[in-house]
């Protein structure tokens, strides 16, 4: 090797022999150029996919080196995986530090992850990650399994086990988000048993705030509706509705006519529908007071 180094090193010409016919200021400036042209074609290439450069740029200042292959061996990983250009673009202008990725090292370790261990079905990889582009940014060892690990222990298994629509849990802390809400919700005096069953058949819980979302809920429900927790359990998609546009307002109609309606009734249906359950409840009483 050292040989075939010397050999080389003798048959390089000096470099004033090289740049005889080419000012050393000739060169820099050509050097310039072509840096010029290949920053000008990763701009064009990103604006073609709709992703903010300014953004980018600011937030991956690693873009300005990197090749132009760089960036296409990216879009051609989440292209492998079913997504649309559009989809490609909306992901790579959320989370730009995705465009000097390693494929192989950063991003290919997550889909395996994905369908081999969560057992996502391919053609569901693209709703997966659609849904939640985070989880392409997320630590696989740190993050992404100790999560998986604890959804699983809390019976996200079999029928129940994780899906493409509910594959976003695995962003979420273990410590900060998971484990807070089902402290909450066990604090109200419902079993961890039956928070399980809740959170199993009703996953978006595990998404909630507990201050913005389950504490004015419960409390508007207690105190309000004067509402058994037994209730909540049958029907944990309570805390989904919104509280000013549809449960304080359809609530308040039933108290101004005296209907009672259970939280699924109550909530489940349309607007008119709901109108329609109303009058014929309403219908219901006048008959029964003339009998």
């Amino acid at each position: 090797m050292i040989l075939q180094l010397q050999i080389l090193s003798r048959s390089k010409p000096p470099i004033s022999q090289t740049t005889a016919c080419f000012p050393l200021s000739s060169i820099n400036t050509a050097v310039a150029a072509d840096c010029g042209l290949n920053f000008r074609r990763k701009l064009i290439y990103l604006q073609s996919l709709k992703v903010n450069t300014r953004k980018a740029l600011d937030l991956n200042p690693n873009i300005r080196s990197a090749p132009l292959s760089t960036l296409l061996s990216i879009t051609q990983c989440l292209s492998s995986m079913g997504l649309d250009l559009s989809d490609v673009g909306r992901i790579l202008d959320m989370y730009p530090q995705l465009l000097t990725a390693d494929p192989y090292y950063d991003v290919y370790p997550i889909l395996d992850f994905l369908l081999n261990t969560v057992e996502i079905p391919f053609p569901e990889i693209r709703k997966s990650v659609t849904r939640c582009p985070r989880i392409l940014v997320s630590d696989l060892e740190t993050q992404l399994m100790p999560t998986f690990e604890f959804l699983t222990e809390l019976g996200f298994v079999g029928p129940s086990k994780l899906t493409a629509q509910t594959t976003l849990l695995l962003v979420s802390s273990v410590e900060y988000t998971l484990i807070p809400k089902i402290e909450y919700l066990t604090g109200l005096g419902i079993e961890y048993d039956d928070v399980r069953i809740m959170v199993l058949r009703s996953p978006g819980l595990l998404t909630f705030s507990v201050e913005n979302n389950y504490r004015p809920k419960v409390e508007y429900f207690l105190k309000e509706m004067n509402g058994d927790l037994e209730e909540i359990k049958r029907f944990p998609q309570y805390f989904s509705f919104s509280l000013e546009r549809k449960i304080k307002p359809r609530h308040q109609l039933l108290m101004k006519h005296g209907v009672i309606m259970s939280l699924a009734e109550m909530l489940r249906v349309s607007d008119g529908e709901f109108n329609v359950q109303l009058i014929e409840k309403r219908l219901q009483m006048v008959e029964e007071k003339r009998l």
